[in-house]
C-alpha cells in the first residue's frame, strides 16, 4: 500500500519516487539523505501570513498536548518548526518542496514548506485554513509518536518482519498521526 502511495504522490508532484521514500525513511529515523541541485529559499518574511497562521496553529496544538500528556503524566517538549520555501537541510536529510511537509524524529523539528499550501489549494483541491491546519496537527502528532515511543517501536521492526508488515505498520503510524491530529 505505502509503494503504490509513493508512486502516486511521485505521479501527481511530478517528482523521483526515492525522495518520497527517503522522506517516509526519515519518519522512522535513520532513512537514506536525499540531496539535491537546488539552491536554497529563503525563509519567510516577517509579515507572510502564511507563517503566521502556522505558528498560530502550532501554538494551539502545543497548548492541547501539554495538557493531554500532563493528564497522563508525561512532559510535553514542545516541537520546533523550521518554515521554508524550496528545500533545507535537517537531521533526517534533505527536505524538498515535492515532499511536503514533515517531521524529523532526528531533531525533532516539523518542517514547514509554504508553497505547500499553495499545491494543496491548486494542484489537491484541498483548500482553506482548516486543511492547513490539520497538515500542521498530523505534523505534530508525528512528534508527539516519537515522545511516546511508537515511531522508535515501528522503527525497530525494520528489517525484522517483512516489507509487507513494515508497510503496514508505517500506514498505520500514519492512520493514527491523523487519529491525534
Amino acid at each position: 500500500g505505502t509503494i503504490i502511495i509513493v508512486f502516486l504522490a511521485a505521479w501527481i508532484f511530478g517528482i523521483n519516487p526515492a525522495t518520497i521514500i527517503g522522506a517516509l525513511g526519515c519518519m522512522g529515523g535513520g532513512g537514506p539523505t536525499v540531496t539535491s541541485q537546488q539552491s536554497p529559499a529563503p525563509k519567510p518574511a516577517a509579515n507572510d501570513k502564511a507563517a503566521a497562521f502556522v505558528q498560530t496553529v502550532l501554538a494551539s496544538t502545543e497548548d492541547v498536548w501539554r495538557a493531554q500528556m500532563k493528564g497522563a503524566g508525561v512532559q510535553y517538549r514542545d516541537p520546533k518548526l523550521v518554515l521554508f520555501r524550496g528545500y533545507i537541510q535537517s537531521a533526517c536529510g534533505t527536505g524538498q518542496s515535492a515532499m511536503g511537509p514533515f517531521y524529523c524524529p532526528g531533531d525533532s523539528k516539523i518542517y514547514i514548506d509554504l508553497n505547500f499550501f499553495e499545491t494543496m489549494r491548486t494542484k489537491l483541491g484541498s483548500p482553506g485554513d482548516f486543511a492547513y491546519a490539520y497538515v500542521v496537527a498530523h505534523e505534530v502528532a508525528h512528534h508527539v509518536q516519537n515522545q511516546l515511543g511508537i515511531t522508535g517501536k515501528v522503527d525497530a521492526m525494520r528489517g525484522r518482519v517483512s516489507e509487507a508488515q513494515m508497510n503496514q505498520m508505517s500506514v498505520r503510524v500514519e492512520l493514527q498521526a491523523d487519529c491525534l491530529a
